[in-house]
This record gives structure tokens, sequence and C-alpha cells, in this order.
């Protein structure tokens, strides 16, 4: 019988040294997240996450109920702390809200979804 030696070479990890680096160095941007979620029919969620730990995100929250006329909530969430959930399609809403309002800049909201 003929004894191969086969190598199989281990797998790619694109990501590894950004991995490596993400110890808050200076080329390190904070993004806020903007996803929506799509529920039953024609109905969704969307959410935010990743907004600075010292804000309040429930004067945020009443802020974007009140200019969006939508129903919302901060949700804990374990891995990701603290999220804001909106009734409806708000993503473009939200990312204009927030740069608006001083609370992150454009480079910095990363808006997800279809």
């Amino acid at each position: 019988m003929v004894d191969i030696d086969v190598q199989i070479p281990s797998a790619f990890d694109p990501f590894a040294d950004v991995e490596q680096d993400s110890g808050g160095g200076a080329g390190v941007k904070e993004y806020v997240h903007i996803r929506i979620q799509q529920r039953n029919g024609r109905k969704s969620l969307t959410t935010v996450q990743g907004l600075k730990k010292e804000l309040s995100y429930e004067k945020i929250l009443k802020d974007l109920k009140k200019e969006f006329c939508c129903n919302g909530t901060v949700v804990q969430d374990k891995e990701l702390g603290k999220v804001i959930q909106l009734q409806g399609d708000q993503r473009k809403n939200v990312s204009a809200f927030l740069t608006r309002a001083g609370i992150v800049k454009k480079d910095q909201i990363k808006i997800h979804g279809f």
C-alpha cells in the first residue's frame, strides 16, 4: 500500500491581524450599527447599537420616538450592551438624526440591511 503524505493547508483568516490590532489603537473607529430586522409580514424593527455608554439612551429614544412618530424601547443585551429598538424602517431617519444632533459623525455610522 502506498503511504501518501497529505498536508492540508490551514485556513487563511483575513481578519486575524485586525483582531490583534484592535486594542484601541489610533486608527480604530467605533461604529454605530443601524440594522433592520424583518418581523411578520410588512412589519419591521430598526435597531441601533454601538452608541457611547455615557450617553443617555432613554433621552435619545424619547427624541427619536417624538420626531419619527413611532414606538421604541431600549433593550439590554448580554453581548452588545444597550440596543435601541424602533418600530418600522427608520434607518435613514436615525442616521440623519444622529449626525444632525452631533451624537456621532457620518463616517462612524454603518447602515445594514436590504
